[in-house]
């Protein structure tokens, strides 16, 4: 099922999303990649504070390429999320709403979505060129050091994304493995 849905995400939105409904995204997203959430651990260890609030928003697990002339943004594909994996159940313990990338997540990961009643979606890899045209601004706005791993907040509008793990702990990449075994036995 088609779903669109402003962002940042409120928990009732989240509650009627399950895995496998396409949606699209309008509003606010944040990037951020190994090194920015290395760093939002590390600062959280020491009991400061995110330089973003984070209570309801979306992650994109992205680093984008160089902007071409007259673009916001450049090639904004997604990045593995298992590699996040550390780093997030921490963040979604803290408020995270949702994050997006690419790949499938631990256990810690999906008890922590299941705990929190939060969502990943998936964006589809490969298609960063046609995914940055969803993209209508980007701005850094923390640890610009970092260079494309910095933190940005991007508008985008109608960025197409799939419910991979849902609030329940339903996992598109299971479910689908055993609906493609199923449809096999009956050819």
């Amino acid at each position: 099922m088609d779903k669109h849905i402003t962002v940042p995400m409120k928990k009732e939105t989240v509650a009627t999303l399950k895995a496998g409904d396409y949606v699209y995204l309008t509003g606010t997203v944040y990037t951020a990649r190994d090194a920015a959430h290395k760093r939002m651990y590390e600062i959280l260890q020491e009991g400061g504070e995110l330089p973003i609030d984070i209570q309801g928003q979306v992650i994109y697990y992205m680093g984008p390429s160089p902007a071409r002339e007259g673009r916001p943004i450049g090639s904004a594909g997604p990045t593995t999320a298992s590699r996040m994996d550390k780093y997030a159940p921490q963040l979604l313990d803290l408020g995270l709403g949702a994050m997006i990338g690419k790949g499938k997540r631990n256990q810690a990961v999906i008890d922590a979505i299941v705990r929190n009643g939060s969502v990943y979606f998936a964006a589809v890899g490969g298609a960063g060129a046609l995914l940055s045209k969803c993209i209508t601004s980007s701005e850094v706005v923390a640890y610009d050091d970092l260079g494309t791993e910095a933190i940005r907040k991007l508008t985008v509008e109608n960025f197409p994304v799939i419910v991979v793990i849902d609030k329940d702990g339903n996992n598109l990449y299971e479910t689908a493995i055993k609906d493609y075994c199923r449809m096999e036995e009956n050819a």
